[in-house]
């Protein structure tokens, strides 16, 4: 069959027409995001290429100078961003740009409002990649080969229904995006505006960005003109691995965008850590808490995890081994020298190295978070709010750091009597009653429920703070923390209380009397289910409620 007659014509999942719909009718007012994607999308092409010629040298094809490159055509009304990565082949355009294969999808749109700011936060949640190139273009053509494959591909699409994929010719491996910008778009079509989104946004990519640039033809003193004006390429961005950098060298922003790319997020970070460590053991890592949790965060199928690379050179994406699951939101990168270039996930799982890595880095994201907490209480709820039922996962998977974990979390309680999840462990115990040596706390399946549960009745009338839990990790949680600072745990529902020490002389008495009044019903109890009960006594823990 002639390439030219490999053409279809094929569909678009329902969610990537739902998506398109919102990206052609541009929720953004900052739309020169859609260079970032594309030239982030390029990145990450080289850096599969790289990983994959480790093993595979002839992909290179003699031509291992890998770069992006960004090119505009006035009278065509054209953006091209072009990169000689990986490729893809046709299945491949089609798996990844015919079809979203993301965990939380539907969650996604099921939160779409019709609220044009709070759905472009949650569309910059979610990410959108390719798709971001029809805010600004009314159709795209991508045209792609696979490194070490002859076939190449060309997808096309106005952003509606369908699209088209035709079997072309094209030279070279990689792939170039051709977008066809809207009648209202044309601002793009300038130099000085595309080179000053790249340095805005992709200064930091360690691949360079290459633009034309115009030299002018050089003359001598009488004017004849001795060399003929031509094009050269142009680096525009740094093209250096943003981490190997000194921290005094770096903004904000340059951190900020580096997040975006390395985190596929739209939104600043909440905080960064960017640390490198010396030794036998050589790394440098630079690793984000995001301000908004994943959408796949509870996917249990979902892979998590930051970037590994090995002397600068990327070896995989969501490398779980390098943070425990209870961090599984952190994003960010660890470069080490001390791993050979051709490791695998497997070995991965039986490095003494990994572990060592992964330990510093734990430490280091713990401490970040440590500090937040003390000094910004504020952004610590923020964070809370969006994190704390994964760090409750802490104290359970990683008895290393129990006690460090179980000082960050944050509960509900009868000091405050509301659902919001502020009080620590330190700050209960700063709150105990003289003599008191437990922490209480109380479970429900809602907070209205902990809230309003009979056993704390007795608490409330004694003054007792108790800690109210609802959320579904809190159960496996306490069965699993049995104590803080010395304070064992206690169930308010469960076991020996152990309240008496805080009775008044007034409780004491009322007791006494209360026991006396009851005490031939006991008897009686006691004679007729002998043979069934050890013992039975008065409960004083209820007040108000029947027993």
């Amino acid at each position: 069959m002639t390439v030219e007659a490999k053409k279809e014509t094929l569909g678009f999942q329902t969610e990537v027409k739902h998506l398109l719909h919102l990206m052609i009718h541009s929720l953004y007012s900052n739309k020169e995001i859609f260079l970032r994607e594309l030239i982030s999308n390029a990145s990450d092409a080289a850096d599969k290429l790289r990983f994959e010629a480790l093993s595979n040298d002839g992909l290179y094809n003699g031509d291992s100078e890998l770069k992006i490159r960004i090119a505009f055509d006035k009278e065509a009304n054209t953006i091209t961003v072009s990169d000689n990565g990986i490729g893809m082949t046709r299945e491949e355009v089609q798996e990844h740009i015919g079809t979203i294969a993301k965990s939380g999808t539907k969650q996604f749109f099921d939160s779409l409002t019709g609220d044009q700011a709070k759905d472009s936060e949650l569309i910059g949640q979610f990410g959108v990649g390719f798709y971001s190139a029809f805010i600004v273009a009314d159709k795209v053509t991508l045209t792609t080969r696979k490194a070490g494959s002859t076939e190449a591909v060309t997808w096309e699409s106005a952003g509606e229904g369908d699209y088209t994929l035709e079997s072309v010719e094209k030279a070279e491996r990689g792939t170039d995006i051709v977008l066809h910008l809207k009648e209202n778009e044309k601002e793009f079509l300038d130099d000085y505006r595309l080179r000053s989104i790249v340095k805005k946004f992709s200064d930091h990519i360690s691949l360079p960005i290459v633009m034309d640039k115009e030299i002018p033809a050089v003359k001598d003193e009488e004017g004849n003109e001795t060399e003929a004006a031509k094009i050269e390429d142009e680096t525009v961005n740094s093209a250096s691995a943003m981490w190997t950098k000194s921290k005094e060298d770096l903004d904000d922003e340059a951190y900020n965008e580096f997040y975006k790319h390395v985190g596929h997020d739209f939104q600043d970070p909440l905080a960064h850590v960017h640390s490198k460590v010396e030794g036998t053991n050589e790394y440098t890592m630079l690793l984000y808490v995001p301000a908004r949790a994943p959408f796949d965060l509870w996917d249990k199928d979902a892979k998590h995890g930051v970037k590994l690379y090995v002397r600068k050179v990327f070896i995989m994406d969501d490398a779980e081994q390098l943070m425990p699951r209870y961090l599984r939101f952190i994003r960010g990168v660890i470069d080490t020298d001390s791993l050979p270039l051709n490791v695998s996930r497997e070995l991965l799982q039986q490095s003494k190295k990994i572990s060592i890595i992964k330990a510093g880095a734990v430490k280091k994201v713990l401490g970040l978070l440590e500090g937040i907490a003390k000094n910004d209480k504020e952004k610590y709820a923020g964070f809370w709010s969006e994190f704390g039922n994964v760090i409750k996962e802490g104290p359970i998977e990683d008895h290393k750091n129990k006690e460090r974990v179980a000082k960050l979390l944050r509960f509900a309680s009868t000091h405050t009597d509301t659902d919001v999840q502020d009080a620590s462990f330190e700050d209960y115990i700063s709150r105990m009653k003289e003599d008191q040596d437990k922490i209480y706390y109380v479970t429900a399946d809602s907070f209205t429920a902990a809230k309003n549960s009979p056993h704390l009745e007795i608490f409330r009338k004694k003054g007792i703070e108790v800690l109210l839990l609802s959320d579904r990790v809190d159960e496996w949680l306490v069965s699993n923390l049995n104590d803080f600072d010395g304070k064992v745990l206690q169930s308010v529902a469960k076991g020996q209380l152990d309240l008496d020490k805080f009775d008044t002389e007034e409780d004491k008495k009322e007791q006494e009397e209360v026991t006396k009044d009851f005490e031939s019903v006991i008897t009686q109890i006691k004679e007729v289910l002998a043979d069934k009960v050890g013992d039975v006594r008065i409960s004083h823990r209820l007040t108000a409620s029947p027993s």
